[in-house]
């Protein structure tokens, strides 16, 4: 490797490694080397296309070892890799399009003819990429040297743009350079203990920052293997455990497994770390988790703008319920609002970050991206949270979810936290609706245990116990479950207008 070649591609793919880096279902094992030459014939292949450094190339694929090597590729061409959810229509789609204008679109070869058309006004080159490898692009690699000279990149080089979740608003494009992704995969690989013998299971989506940097980076830097899976399966998931070492995942995960039969302590015995992020861990999870299986899993907590921020250690207490501490080289206060001004411990506050991972701003748009940087430079998260007296931290909640009503500030997580402590309430989530009298006030929405009746007065006897009569739900409405987008976070805008559109009609 060139020291002085700070490109990302360099850290984590080695043309003379004959370790396994992918294997999939399918028994099929592609090597370092051979995820190498791959790459090579990509890049190559999107050169001929005229993508150059600092050209945006904009993916909607499935996920697949094609897909990582297009990624691999893109990053190698010292070219921007800007990835969508594959589950985004043609009119989501054709947003990004508009905002990154990519020289060069991929999309699976079902979508060709309509991404075509929305790609059209921004003169974006359509090529395919199928999980059998059978797309335009596919076909071309096939043809094409395994030999290609990786471009020199600094540090601040951007590597890669990934839009932001969009809950509210229109989604902003993170920028994200080499050096902000190779930091941060290799600070993970110190603090989680990361090996070339580790097997990670993945079964994330690769177009968020979860499964393509945190899983993807770390385990290629380590020269780990991963098994590659297309989608979540929990009896597959099981099945493979014995032969693997790590599994990351969101919380949805460890709930589906927890209800597999053959989840138990033997079946994880060979497994060394259990990791999860992307949405909030309930507490009541993590314990049962724990005594399912004798591990606790690892919370940690990051974003689309930084990458990974904090974690619960690897050897010490993880704590339920809490995100760890900031991780080494990342500096973390909680703050009032969007001051300098700190908050003192175990107050809650606005939390804030400034490290190596943080992101250099939001694609075309300065001035939002100066409004959300402090004038010392930490970037302005969003997130409420605290940092307790042993220096765990708690994440509250989002800013924009916090209610005020009558003039005081409630947060919904503690809320939650007193909801989901209930028996036989599986989840809840609490959020404000705007309200004559008192400005807002409290709805929550709750998922009850299978076979359980609902129960408003025994939920009002216990809230009366345990909170000020100004954070008790005004109202409560019973569902089957929660929206949810991708990584599992809960989407709370959506339940704010159903709530609004039943209480009309």
């Amino acid at each position: 490797m060139n020291e002085a070649n700070h490109n990302l591609f360099c850290h984590l793919i080695s043309p003379d490694e004959s370790r396994i880096a992918i294997s999939l279902p399918t028994g099929e094992e592609i090597s370092f080397a051979g995820l190498d030459a791959m790459s090579a014939r990509y890049a190559n292949a999107l050169k001929n296309h005229g993508l150059q450094k600092g050209d945006r190339l904009m993916a909607q694929t499935e996920k697949s070892h094609h897909a990582v090597a297009l990624y691999l590729a893109t990053i190698r061409l010292g070219a921007i890799y800007v990835t969508i959810n594959s589950a985004y229509t043609a009119a989501e789609a054709a947003y990004f399009v508009g905002d990154a204008t990519p020289k060069i679109f991929v999309c699976d070869p079902s979508r060709l003819e309509e991404t075509k058309a929305f790609c059209a006004p921004t003169n974006s080159f359509v090529v395919t990429l199928s999980p059998n490898g059978d797309g335009s692009l596919d076909l071309e690699a096939l043809t094409q040297s395994e030999n290609f000279v990786t471009e020199l990149c600094t540090s601040q080089d951007l590597a890669a743009i990934l839009y932001t979740s969009g809950t509210t608003g229109k989604s902003k494009g993170a920028m994200l350079t080499h050096g902000n992704l190779l930091s941060n995969a290799q600070t993970l690989y110190k603090v989680w203990g990361y090996a070339k013998d580790d097997v990670l299971i993945h079964a994330l989506p690769i177009f968020h920052t979860h499964g393509l940097f945190v899983a993807l980076n770390l385990s290629f830097l380590a020269k780990a293997k991963v098994i590659l899976l297309t989608k979540f399966d929990s009896q597959l998931i099981i099945k493979l455990m014995p032969t693997a070492t790590v599994l990351m995942g969101v919380p949805t995960f460890y709930t589906r497994l927890l209800s597999e039969a053959g989840l138990n302590q033997s079946t994880c015995a060979n497994m060394r770390l259990f990791v999860s992020g992307s949405a909030p861990l309930l507490a009541a999870t993590h314990n049962q988790w724990q005594q399912t299986t004798g591990h606790a899993i690892l919370e940690r907590y990051g974003m689309t703008e930084t990458n990974m921020n904090t974690s619960n250690p690897l050897n010490g207490e993880r704590r339920p319920g809490t995100v760890g501490m900031a991780l080494p080289g990342t500096e973390l206060r909680i703050a009032v609002k969007t001051t300098t001004e700190l908050m003192p411990t175990g107050e809650i506050g606005m939390l804030q970050v400034r490290g190596p991972n943080v992101f250099v701003g939001y694609w075309n748009m300065p001035e939002k991206t100066a409004a959300e940087f402090t004038s010392d430079g930490f970037f302005i998260t969003g997130d409420l949270g605290l940092i307790d007296k042993d220096g765990y931290i708690h994440i509250i909640g989002r800013d924009k979810d916090m209610i005020i009503s009558g003039g005081l500030n409630i947060y919904p997580k503690e809320i939650e936290t007193e909801l989901d402590a209930m028996q036989h309430i599986l989840e809840s989530a609490v959020f404000g609706v705007d309200d004559a009298d008192f400005g807002e006030k409290v709805i929550a929405a709750i998922i009850l245990e299978q076979g359980c009746e609902e129960n408003r007065q025994a939920i009002d006897s216990h809230m009366t116990n345990r909170l000020a009569r100004f954070k008790r739900p005004a109202e409560i409405y019973f569902l089957e479950n929660l929206p949810r987008n991708t990584m599992g976070k809960v989407q709370k805008n959506i339940l704010r207008q159903e709530f609004l559109t039943n209480s009309q009609t």
